[in-house]
Protein backbone atom coordinates (compact mmCIF):
# COMPACT_ATOMS: atom_id res chain seq x y z
CA UNK A 1 0.00 0.00 0.00
CA UNK A 2 1.33 3.35 -0.94
CA UNK A 3 2.82 5.93 1.97
CA UNK A 4 -0.40 7.63 3.63
CA UNK A 5 -0.15 11.43 2.69
CA UNK A 6 -1.24 12.13 6.19
CA UNK A 7 0.25 9.69 8.25
CA UNK A 8 -0.61 10.90 11.70
CA UNK A 9 -2.87 8.18 12.82
CA UNK A 10 -6.28 9.00 13.58
CA UNK A 11 -6.43 7.55 17.01
CA UNK A 12 -4.08 10.22 17.95
CA UNK A 13 -6.40 13.38 16.13
CA UNK A 14 -8.62 15.21 18.48
CA UNK A 15 -11.59 15.56 16.33
CA UNK A 16 -11.43 11.82 15.45
CA UNK A 17 -11.67 10.75 19.30
CA UNK A 18 -14.32 13.63 19.70
CA UNK A 19 -16.34 11.53 17.13
CA UNK A 20 -16.09 8.04 18.47
CA UNK A 21 -16.78 9.83 22.23
CA UNK A 22 -20.18 10.84 20.60
CA UNK A 23 -20.93 7.51 18.80
CA UNK A 24 -20.59 6.08 22.04
CA UNK A 25 -22.23 8.27 23.90
CA UNK A 26 -25.59 7.88 21.26
CA UNK A 27 -25.13 3.86 22.49
CA UNK A 28 -25.42 4.32 25.59
CA UNK A 29 -28.59 6.75 25.18
CA UNK A 30 -29.81 4.33 22.51
CA UNK A 31 -29.55 1.18 24.58
CA UNK A 32 -30.13 2.91 27.85
CA UNK A 33 -32.60 2.45 30.99
CA UNK A 34 -35.67 2.12 28.47
CA UNK A 35 -34.45 -1.19 27.81
CA UNK A 36 -34.58 -2.87 31.32
CA UNK A 37 -37.39 -5.63 31.61
CA UNK A 38 -38.73 -6.37 34.79
CA UNK A 39 -38.81 -9.27 34.31
CA UNK A 40 -35.40 -10.15 33.37
CA UNK A 41 -32.70 -9.47 31.05
CA UNK A 42 -33.40 -6.51 28.62
CA UNK A 43 -36.09 -5.23 26.39
CA UNK A 44 -34.76 -5.68 22.34
CA UNK A 45 -35.99 -2.65 19.62
CA UNK A 46 -37.10 -2.93 16.41
CA UNK A 47 -35.50 -1.40 13.63
CA UNK A 48 -36.92 2.02 14.35
CA UNK A 49 -35.29 1.84 18.20
CA UNK A 50 -38.91 0.71 19.65
CA UNK A 51 -38.35 -1.18 22.15
CA UNK A 52 -40.59 -4.56 21.67
CA UNK A 53 -42.51 -5.24 24.65
CA UNK A 54 -45.32 -7.54 25.74
CA UNK A 55 -44.09 -10.38 23.55
CA UNK A 56 -42.58 -13.00 26.23
CA UNK A 57 -39.68 -13.20 23.97
CA UNK A 58 -36.86 -15.52 24.79
CA UNK A 59 -33.94 -13.37 26.67
CA UNK A 60 -30.08 -14.70 26.17
CA UNK A 61 -27.94 -15.04 29.15
CA UNK A 62 -25.05 -13.41 26.59
CA UNK A 63 -27.07 -10.54 26.08
CA UNK A 64 -27.76 -9.59 29.13
CA UNK A 65 -23.56 -10.10 30.16
CA UNK A 66 -22.96 -8.00 27.64
CA UNK A 67 -24.85 -5.38 28.40
CA UNK A 68 -23.64 -5.53 32.24
CA UNK A 69 -19.84 -5.30 30.11
CA UNK A 70 -20.86 -2.62 28.22
CA UNK A 71 -22.55 -0.66 30.89
CA UNK A 72 -19.51 -1.00 33.46
CA UNK A 73 -17.02 0.41 30.95
CA UNK A 74 -19.73 3.28 30.88
CA UNK A 75 -19.82 3.65 34.60
CA UNK A 76 -16.16 3.47 35.00
CA UNK A 77 -16.08 6.61 32.50
CA UNK A 78 -18.53 8.47 34.74
CA UNK A 79 -21.46 8.00 32.45
CA UNK A 80 -24.08 8.48 34.79
CA UNK A 81 -27.32 6.12 35.06
CA UNK A 82 -25.73 2.84 33.84
CA UNK A 83 -25.23 1.52 37.97
CA UNK A 84 -29.20 0.32 37.64
CA UNK A 85 -28.00 -1.48 34.46
CA UNK A 86 -25.34 -3.30 35.42
CA UNK A 87 -27.23 -4.13 38.83
CA UNK A 88 -30.59 -5.41 36.72
CA UNK A 89 -28.17 -7.10 34.25
CA UNK A 90 -26.38 -9.31 37.04
CA UNK A 91 -29.56 -9.60 38.98
CA UNK A 92 -31.26 -11.48 35.88
CA UNK A 93 -28.22 -13.53 35.42
CA UNK A 94 -28.01 -14.70 38.87
CA UNK A 95 -31.56 -14.73 39.66
CA UNK A 96 -33.12 -16.10 36.31
CA UNK A 97 -30.37 -17.87 34.72
CA UNK A 98 -28.45 -19.70 37.00
CA UNK A 99 -29.92 -23.48 37.57
CA UNK A 100 -29.94 -23.48 41.40
CA UNK A 101 -30.70 -27.34 41.43
CA UNK A 102 -27.98 -28.60 38.53
CA UNK A 103 -25.57 -25.74 38.61
CA UNK A 104 -25.00 -23.71 35.79
CA UNK A 105 -26.88 -20.71 33.61
CA UNK A 106 -29.78 -21.53 31.11
CA UNK A 107 -28.99 -20.37 27.90
CA UNK A 108 -32.18 -18.01 27.73
CA UNK A 109 -35.37 -17.41 29.88
CA UNK A 110 -39.06 -15.77 29.10
CA UNK A 111 -41.36 -13.99 31.74
CA UNK A 112 -41.99 -17.90 32.87
CA UNK A 113 -38.75 -19.20 33.71
CA UNK A 114 -36.30 -20.96 31.28
CA UNK A 115 -36.91 -20.81 27.30
CA UNK A 116 -33.60 -22.41 26.21
CA UNK A 117 -32.53 -24.84 29.51
CA UNK A 118 -29.34 -25.77 27.17
CA UNK A 119 -25.90 -25.24 28.84
CA UNK A 120 -24.00 -23.13 26.21
CA UNK A 121 -19.72 -22.80 26.29
CA UNK A 122 -20.72 -19.60 24.55
CA UNK A 123 -23.07 -18.27 27.33
CA UNK A 124 -20.69 -19.23 30.22
CA UNK A 125 -17.86 -17.16 28.22
CA UNK A 126 -20.11 -14.09 29.09
CA UNK A 127 -21.26 -14.56 32.33
CA UNK A 128 -17.78 -14.91 33.25
CA UNK A 129 -17.22 -11.72 31.62
CA UNK A 130 -19.75 -10.44 33.11
CA UNK A 131 -18.81 -10.97 36.61
CA UNK A 132 -15.48 -10.02 35.64
CA UNK A 133 -15.73 -6.75 34.60
CA UNK A 134 -18.80 -5.76 37.13
CA UNK A 135 -15.97 -6.84 39.95
CA UNK A 136 -13.85 -3.77 38.82
CA UNK A 137 -17.16 -1.97 40.37
CA UNK A 138 -17.52 -3.87 43.56
CA UNK A 139 -20.96 -5.19 42.32
CA UNK A 140 -22.62 -7.24 45.35
CA UNK A 141 -22.72 -10.40 43.18
CA UNK A 142 -19.75 -10.04 41.66
CA UNK A 143 -17.68 -12.29 43.33
CA UNK A 144 -19.86 -15.20 43.84
CA UNK A 145 -20.85 -15.05 40.59
CA UNK A 146 -17.26 -15.25 39.06
CA UNK A 147 -16.00 -17.96 42.06
CA UNK A 148 -19.34 -19.97 40.52
CA UNK A 149 -19.23 -20.00 36.84
CA UNK A 150 -14.87 -20.69 37.11
CA UNK A 151 -15.88 -23.61 38.64
CA UNK A 152 -18.87 -24.55 36.37
CA UNK A 153 -16.25 -23.79 33.16
CA UNK A 154 -13.59 -25.74 35.16
CA UNK A 155 -15.41 -29.01 36.33
CA UNK A 156 -18.25 -29.26 32.93
CA UNK A 157 -16.52 -27.46 30.00
CA UNK A 158 -12.89 -27.92 30.59
CA UNK A 159 -11.50 -30.26 28.37
CA UNK A 160 -7.73 -30.68 29.73
CA UNK A 161 -6.30 -32.91 26.82
CA UNK A 162 -7.46 -30.55 24.05
CA UNK A 163 -7.16 -26.99 25.91
CA UNK A 164 -10.18 -25.64 25.57
CA UNK A 165 -13.88 -26.06 26.22
CA UNK A 166 -16.80 -28.29 25.05
CA UNK A 167 -19.91 -26.71 23.02
CA UNK A 168 -22.50 -27.64 24.80
CA UNK A 169 -25.07 -29.77 27.97
CA UNK A 170 -28.51 -30.24 27.94
CA UNK A 171 -29.64 -29.07 31.53
CA UNK A 172 -28.77 -31.77 33.56
CA UNK A 173 -25.40 -32.06 31.61
CA UNK A 174 -26.06 -34.77 29.33
CA UNK A 175 -23.97 -34.56 26.31
CA UNK A 176 -25.36 -32.79 22.78
CA UNK A 177 -22.81 -34.37 20.34
CA UNK A 178 -19.64 -34.29 19.67
CA UNK A 179 -19.18 -30.71 17.59
CA UNK A 180 -17.06 -28.89 18.78
CA UNK A 181 -16.47 -24.77 18.16
CA UNK A 182 -14.01 -22.10 17.73
CA UNK A 183 -16.31 -18.92 18.45
CA UNK A 184 -17.04 -20.27 22.40
CA UNK A 185 -13.68 -20.91 23.11
CA UNK A 186 -12.97 -17.67 21.34
CA UNK A 187 -15.07 -15.66 23.60
CA UNK A 188 -14.14 -16.99 26.45
CA UNK A 189 -10.41 -16.39 25.56
CA UNK A 190 -11.72 -12.57 26.08
CA UNK A 191 -13.25 -13.19 29.39
CA UNK A 192 -10.45 -15.40 30.86
CA UNK A 193 -8.17 -11.99 30.29
CA UNK A 194 -10.56 -10.17 31.74
CA UNK A 195 -10.86 -12.29 35.00
CA UNK A 196 -6.90 -12.64 35.03
CA UNK A 197 -6.86 -8.69 35.35
CA UNK A 198 -9.72 -8.62 37.45
CA UNK A 199 -8.01 -11.25 40.13
CA UNK A 200 -4.43 -12.15 39.01
CA UNK A 201 -5.18 -15.25 39.12
CA UNK A 202 -2.45 -17.11 36.41
CA UNK A 203 -4.68 -20.00 35.71
CA UNK A 204 -7.21 -17.71 33.53
CA UNK A 205 -4.14 -16.90 31.35
CA UNK A 206 -3.06 -20.18 31.35
CA UNK A 207 -6.39 -20.98 29.81
CA UNK A 208 -6.25 -18.29 27.69
CA UNK A 209 -2.77 -18.95 26.45
CA UNK A 210 -3.69 -22.67 25.49
CA UNK A 211 -7.50 -22.08 23.64
CA UNK A 212 -4.99 -19.64 21.66
CA UNK A 213 -2.35 -22.12 20.90
CA UNK A 214 -4.98 -24.83 19.44
CA UNK A 215 -7.83 -22.80 17.85
CA UNK A 216 -4.71 -20.49 16.14
CA UNK A 217 -1.15 -21.71 16.54
CA UNK A 218 -2.44 -24.96 15.47
CA UNK A 219 -5.57 -24.80 13.50
CA UNK A 220 -5.46 -21.35 11.72
CA UNK A 221 -1.73 -21.27 10.91
CA UNK A 222 -2.09 -24.71 9.07
CA UNK A 223 -4.98 -23.68 7.26
CA UNK A 224 -2.85 -20.45 6.20
CA UNK A 225 -4.26 -18.15 8.74
CA UNK A 226 -7.88 -18.78 7.80
CA UNK A 227 -9.70 -19.39 10.73
CA UNK A 228 -11.27 -22.87 10.98
CA UNK A 229 -14.97 -22.61 12.75
CA UNK A 230 -16.21 -26.04 13.52
CA UNK A 231 -13.96 -29.20 14.77
CA UNK A 232 -14.89 -32.98 15.46
CA UNK A 233 -14.69 -34.85 18.70
CA UNK A 234 -11.39 -35.24 18.72
CA UNK A 235 -11.03 -31.10 17.56
CA UNK A 236 -10.12 -31.97 14.04
CA UNK A 237 -11.38 -29.46 11.67
CA UNK A 238 -14.44 -29.85 9.88
CA UNK A 239 -14.62 -28.08 6.76
CA UNK A 240 -18.14 -29.61 5.42
CA UNK A 241 -20.49 -28.50 8.96
CA UNK A 242 -22.87 -26.12 8.67
CA UNK A 243 -25.06 -24.78 11.47
CA UNK A 244 -26.93 -22.09 12.93
CA UNK A 245 -26.51 -19.45 10.04
CA UNK A 246 -25.82 -16.94 13.48
CA UNK A 247 -23.58 -18.51 15.62
CA UNK A 248 -22.17 -21.64 13.26
CA UNK A 249 -22.44 -20.87 9.65
CA UNK A 250 -20.46 -23.07 7.41
CA UNK A 251 -16.96 -21.72 5.95
CA UNK A 252 -14.78 -19.09 7.18
CA UNK A 253 -16.22 -16.14 9.13
CA UNK A 254 -13.42 -13.10 8.48
CA UNK A 255 -15.16 -11.48 11.53
CA UNK A 256 -13.85 -13.72 13.97
CA UNK A 257 -10.32 -13.74 12.31
CA UNK A 258 -10.45 -9.99 13.42
CA UNK A 259 -11.51 -10.87 17.27
CA UNK A 260 -9.09 -13.21 17.15
CA UNK A 261 -6.44 -10.45 16.02
CA UNK A 262 -7.50 -8.02 18.52
CA UNK A 263 -7.51 -10.94 21.23
CA UNK A 264 -3.86 -12.10 20.34
CA UNK A 265 -2.81 -8.98 20.92
CA UNK A 266 -4.16 -8.70 24.26
CA UNK A 267 -3.07 -11.93 25.39
CA UNK A 268 0.51 -11.24 24.45
CA UNK A 269 0.75 -8.02 26.08
CA UNK A 270 -0.48 -10.08 29.27
CA UNK A 271 1.72 -12.78 28.87
CA UNK A 272 4.61 -10.36 28.97
CA UNK A 273 5.00 -9.50 25.23
CA UNK A 274 7.35 -13.34 25.15
CA UNK A 275 5.36 -15.00 22.56
CA UNK A 276 6.31 -13.74 18.98
CA UNK A 277 4.07 -15.84 17.62
CA UNK A 278 0.94 -14.17 18.95
CA UNK A 279 1.70 -11.31 16.84
CA UNK A 280 2.85 -12.81 13.89
CA UNK A 281 -0.35 -14.88 14.23
CA UNK A 282 -2.51 -10.92 14.86
CA UNK A 283 -0.84 -9.55 12.10
CA UNK A 284 -1.46 -12.50 9.48
CA UNK A 285 -5.47 -13.07 10.48
CA UNK A 286 -5.97 -9.31 9.67
CA UNK A 287 -4.04 -9.35 6.41
CA UNK A 288 -5.94 -12.28 5.21
CA UNK A 289 -9.14 -10.84 6.28
CA UNK A 290 -8.70 -7.46 4.61
CA UNK A 291 -7.64 -9.30 1.76
CA UNK A 292 -10.06 -11.40 1.41
CA UNK A 293 -12.93 -10.71 2.96
CA UNK A 294 -13.41 -7.10 2.20
CA UNK A 295 -15.78 -6.15 -0.23
CA UNK A 296 -13.81 -4.14 -3.20
CA UNK A 297 -16.62 -2.70 -5.06
CA UNK A 298 -19.30 -1.76 -2.17
CA UNK A 299 -17.45 -2.27 0.78
CA UNK A 300 -17.91 -3.93 3.67
CA UNK A 301 -16.25 -7.31 5.34
CA UNK A 302 -18.22 -10.60 3.68
CA UNK A 303 -20.33 -12.63 6.51
CA UNK A 304 -18.74 -16.02 5.30
CA UNK A 305 -16.56 -17.20 2.53
CA UNK A 306 -15.98 -20.96 1.47
CA UNK A 307 -13.23 -22.95 1.65
CA UNK A 308 -11.75 -21.41 -1.74
CA UNK A 309 -12.26 -17.98 -0.08
CA UNK A 310 -15.17 -17.07 -2.38
CA UNK A 311 -17.67 -15.20 -0.60
CA UNK A 312 -20.69 -17.50 -0.01
CA UNK A 313 -23.04 -15.05 2.67
CA UNK A 314 -22.52 -12.29 0.79
CA UNK A 315 -24.37 -10.01 3.15
CA UNK A 316 -23.02 -7.46 5.44
CA UNK A 317 -23.07 -7.23 9.41
CA UNK A 318 -22.02 -4.50 11.78
CA UNK A 319 -19.95 -6.83 13.97
CA UNK A 320 -17.15 -7.73 11.48
CA UNK A 321 -16.43 -4.28 10.63
CA UNK A 322 -16.53 -3.35 14.71
CA UNK A 323 -14.27 -5.96 16.11
CA UNK A 324 -12.01 -5.06 12.51
CA UNK A 325 -11.80 -1.51 13.87
CA UNK A 326 -10.77 -2.50 17.41
CA UNK A 327 -8.17 -5.06 15.75
CA UNK A 328 -6.54 -2.21 13.84
CA UNK A 329 -6.56 0.11 16.77
CA UNK A 330 -4.94 -2.21 18.54
CA UNK A 331 -2.04 -3.45 15.75
CA UNK A 332 -1.59 0.07 14.87
CA UNK A 333 -0.43 0.85 17.95
CA UNK A 334 1.75 -1.68 18.31
CA UNK A 335 2.94 -1.92 14.86
CA UNK A 336 2.52 1.03 13.58
CA UNK A 337 2.20 1.58 9.36
CA UNK A 338 0.41 2.36 6.49
CA UNK A 339 -1.91 -0.88 6.37
CA UNK A 340 -2.73 -0.97 9.59
CA UNK A 341 -3.89 2.87 9.79
CA UNK A 342 -5.40 2.56 6.07
CA UNK A 343 -7.45 -0.20 7.34
CA UNK A 344 -8.56 1.39 10.34
CA UNK A 345 -10.03 4.71 8.33
CA UNK A 346 -11.34 2.08 5.80
CA UNK A 347 -13.35 0.71 8.53
CA UNK A 348 -14.65 3.48 9.54
CA UNK A 349 -15.65 5.31 6.53
CA UNK A 350 -17.54 2.68 5.82
CA UNK A 351 -19.26 2.47 9.50
CA UNK A 352 -20.13 5.90 9.39
CA UNK A 353 -21.43 6.02 5.80
CA UNK A 354 -23.33 2.63 5.37
CA UNK A 355 -24.34 1.54 9.14
CA UNK A 356 -25.17 4.33 11.46
CA UNK A 357 -28.17 4.62 11.26
CA UNK A 358 -28.49 8.66 11.31
CA UNK A 359 -32.02 8.94 11.56
CA UNK A 360 -33.27 6.47 13.92
CA UNK A 361 -30.14 5.98 16.42
CA UNK A 362 -28.10 2.82 16.98
CA UNK A 363 -26.54 0.92 14.08
CA UNK A 364 -28.02 -0.93 11.29
CA UNK A 365 -26.82 -4.89 12.12
CA UNK A 366 -27.69 -6.17 8.75
CA UNK A 367 -27.00 -4.74 5.14
CA UNK A 368 -27.17 -6.37 1.67
CA UNK A 369 -23.92 -6.76 -0.34
CA UNK A 370 -25.15 -3.75 -1.98
CA UNK A 371 -25.43 -1.96 1.55
CA UNK A 372 -28.79 -1.87 1.78
CA UNK A 373 -30.63 -2.22 5.42
CA UNK A 374 -31.85 -6.05 5.20
CA UNK A 375 -33.34 -8.00 8.25
CA UNK A 376 -33.11 -11.76 7.37
CA UNK A 377 -30.49 -12.63 10.21
CA UNK A 378 -31.06 -9.88 12.70
CA UNK A 379 -34.83 -8.09 12.85
CA UNK A 380 -33.82 -5.28 14.82
CA UNK A 381 -31.35 -3.61 17.09
CA UNK A 382 -30.47 -5.37 20.00
CA UNK A 383 -26.86 -5.61 21.18
CA UNK A 384 -24.82 -2.80 22.59
CA UNK A 385 -21.51 -4.76 23.02
CA UNK A 386 -19.71 -4.59 19.63
CA UNK A 387 -20.75 -1.41 18.16
CA UNK A 388 -19.72 0.36 21.57
CA UNK A 389 -16.09 -1.65 22.26
CA UNK A 390 -15.61 -0.44 18.35
CA UNK A 391 -16.36 3.22 19.66
CA UNK A 392 -14.20 2.90 23.13
CA UNK A 393 -11.40 0.48 22.11
CA UNK A 394 -9.04 3.24 20.30
CA UNK A 395 -9.79 5.77 23.00
CA UNK A 396 -7.64 3.59 25.37
CA UNK A 397 -4.35 1.91 25.80
CA UNK A 398 -3.59 -1.15 23.65
CA UNK A 399 -2.63 -2.67 26.58
CA UNK A 400 -5.84 -5.13 27.84
CA UNK A 401 -9.64 -5.26 28.54
CA UNK A 402 -11.42 -2.27 27.84
CA UNK A 403 -13.00 -1.85 30.95
CA UNK A 404 -9.65 -2.75 32.78
CA UNK A 405 -7.58 0.01 30.94
CA UNK A 406 -10.65 2.66 31.86
CA UNK A 407 -10.42 2.04 35.26
CA UNK A 408 -6.31 1.65 34.94
CA UNK A 409 -6.65 5.44 33.33
CA UNK A 410 -8.91 6.87 35.48
CA UNK A 411 -6.03 5.84 38.61
CA UNK A 412 -3.28 7.50 36.53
Amino acid sequence: MSELLDPLPWVKRPAHRRWLEQQADQLFTFFGAHTIDPAGGFFEMDVTGAVKRGKNAPRGVHMSARQVHCSVAGHLMGRPGLSDMIDHGMTSIWNRHRDTAQGGYFWAIDDNGPADSTKQGYGHAFVLLAASSASLVGHPLAKEMLADVTDILNTRFWEEKHGAITEEFTADWGSMGPYHGQNSNMHLTEALMAAYEATGEQDYLDKATRIAELIIRCHAQACGYRLPEHFTEDWQVDEAYSGHEMFRPSGTTPGHSLEWARLLMQLWVLSGKRHDWMTEASRALFFQSMTLGWDRDKGGFYYTLDWENRPSRRYKLWWPLSEGAGAAAFLNAHFPGDFHEASYRKIWDCIATSFVDHRNGGWHEQLTEDMQPAYTLFTGKADIYHSLQACLIPLYPAEGSLTKMIMDENRA
